[in-house]
């Protein structure tokens, strides 16, 4: 019996193999569905629905949604392009990203995002919380004011790292993100050479020292739209 299974993306045969989920059925077919919270190197998490496709029909999340014969699966209509627009719009309003000022720009996955869906300015108005900031680790600072609650660091120091330090703690709109110290991030084993300081998407967790280190310019997403890699592939088959 073969572990191939055929599925269709918006009217596109894609095959892929038991086990996998529509995003990595869809990556190795060169078709870019957007994401924040899912990483490759980490286990999915499923909470930013920055992925959500409609599969046969319903919602669902494509980073955690896995694959099978026949299924029919919309990634880009005008209905879920709004939807991820809106969620996209909802983070920038709901935390205090100063894109200008960050050094992350240029890197940063949230605006790339932004970019990538044309939002100049969110719809929404903003909320300007107040969050804090941990610069008392010799090596990493924190800046609460960019974290996007994607999961990443705390999959990250759980399963890479083996250490634990980051975690959800409250709910709803008091969600942030702790550590497992009673005072401070210097009061933890973090290091700046953890996947959890790697994998952060936006500006919220970075390595001292090495702010524009490479010059606004020549980052990432400053010539290429996210995505534009898996894509790639496609325009190459």
């Amino acid at each position: 019996m073969s572990d191939e299974i055929t599925f269709t993306i918006d009217g596109v045969e894609v095959t892929g193999t038991q086990g996998q989920t529509i995003m990595q059925a869809a990556d190795q077919a060169g078709i870019y569905i957007p994401r924040l919270c899912w990483h490759a190197d980490l286990s999915p998490g499923g909470s930013c629905r920055v992925c959500t496709v409609k599969v046969n029909g319903r919602a669902q999340a494509a980073c955690t949604y896995p694959i099978s014969e026949g299924m029919l699966v919309q990634n880009e209509t005008d209905e879920i392009r709004e939807w991820r627009k809106s969620i996209v719009e909802m983070l920038f309003v709901e935390g205090n990203h100063f894109c200008m000022f960050c050094e992350k720009s240029g890197n940063c996955e949230l605006q790339a995002m932004a970019y990538r869906f044309g939002i100049a300015t969110p719809r929404y108005p903003y909320m300007f919380p107040q969050r804090d900031v941990d610069a008392s680790h010799p090596d990493v600072f924190i800046d609460r004011n960019r974290c996007i609650l994607c999961g990443r660091c705390v999959r990250a120091s759980r399963d890479v790292d083996g250490k634990n330090i980051f975690q959800f703690v409250n709910r709803g709109r008091e969600t942030r993100i702790a550590i497992n110290a009673e005072a401070n991030l210097a009061d933890t084993a973090l290091s700046a050479m953890d996947k959890a300081v790697e994998v952060c998407p936006v500006g919220a967790i970075l390595r001292k020292r090495v702010g524009y280190a490479v010059p606004v310019g020549k980052r990432k997403y400053d010539h290429e739209p996210i995505g534009s890699d898996i894509e790639a592939r496609r325009a190459k088959s």
